[in-house]
């Protein structure tokens, strides 16, 4: 029997889950196994401990002129994944979003905070956490923020590689929350599955302590400039009216994680010495 089927294998996440577990991984991309298919969903779940899904429509701004596309992969997918777990009696570990809230806490949100989203990601990916809850009673649902890695497409890989093309960059400078690394994700969904999957619901997890996009890129430089790696000379802070986008983003997207410290004893590490670690991989 697998150990772990991961959904969304090819993504920043799944990619770091296979590659971290120590366990009979099996990892589906969306050809080998398209969750928008009931039916290839059950085929991927049959022989497996646990299941994780990782697989998500995460362009944020995409989101806005492809409304359907978003809601077929992370909410219709999402049932489709909490539906045959249930059948199956499999456990789920089903990853979220901090964009589910609108951004107007003074403070983190902790799980229970009333939902909000700004745009059609954050609402097709609340709707998949409703789905996931409605049809699986034996799953955590993970909320997480400002995902990066040393591969796929974030933040950080975008900074460095604008530093080779331009001489100084503007950052917004008044969206606050925590930058996060797809391996110490991978981690906490590792000890999830190894306790069973014991404690379902909602929980937050995300590197600790808190800072803008700005202070990210900040971050990003100084150490990149440690390890030989690209660096802006001017960076500027900009406030976001300044850098207009498709879909609004959440001013405030910190979360709380004291839940799953009780919860599963999981902690992250400080943002910016999982942001180390990164960048000496990339480097």
């Amino acid at each position: 029997m697998t150990d772990l089927v991961v959904f969304g294998a090819d993504g920043q996440v799944g990619r770091a889950l296979c590659e971290a577990a120590d366990a009979n991984v099996a990892g589906y991309n969306r050809e080998a196994a398209d969750i928008t298919d009931a039916e290839s969903v059950a085929r991927a779940v049959a022989g497996t401990s646990t299941v994780v899904n990782a697989a998500a429509f995460t362009s944020v701004d995409g989101a806005e002129s492809a409304r359907e596309d978003a809601f077929a992969v992370n909410t219709d997918g999402a049932a489709n994944i909490a539906r045959a777990c249930a059948e199956a009696d499999k456990p789920l570990i089903h990853i979220s979003t901090n964009y589910v809230f609108d951004g107007s806490s003074e403070r983190a949100y902790r799980e229970d905070d009333p939902t909000g989203p700004l745009g059609i990601y954050g609402r097709s990916k609340l709707a998949g956490e409703r789905a996931v809850a409605e049809h699986c009673e034996r799953a955590v649902i993970l909320r997480t923020a400002w995902i990066y890695a040393a591969t796929g497409s974030n933040f950080v890989r975008t900074m460095l590689r604008l530093a080779n093309e331009r001489d100084s960059l503007r950052v917004v400078d008044d969206q606050r929350s925590s930058p996060t690394w797809a391996h110490d994700i991978a981690v906490a969904i590792l000890a999830i599955a190894a306790d069973g999957v014991t404690k379902p619901g909602v929980f937050h997890f995300c590197g600790s302590g808190t800072t803008t996009w700005h202070g990210f890129a900040r971050a990003i430089f100084d150490l990149a400039g440690e390890r030989g790696l690209p660096r802006v000379g001017e960076l500027n802070p900009i406030p976001s009216s300044e850098y207009p986008t498709p879909a609004p983003r959440p001013a405030n997207s910190a979360l709380d994680c004291s839940r799953i410290a009780k919860a599963y004893g999981i902690t992250a590490p400080p943002w910016q010495e999982s942001l180390a670690h990164c960048l000496d991989e990339m480097r």
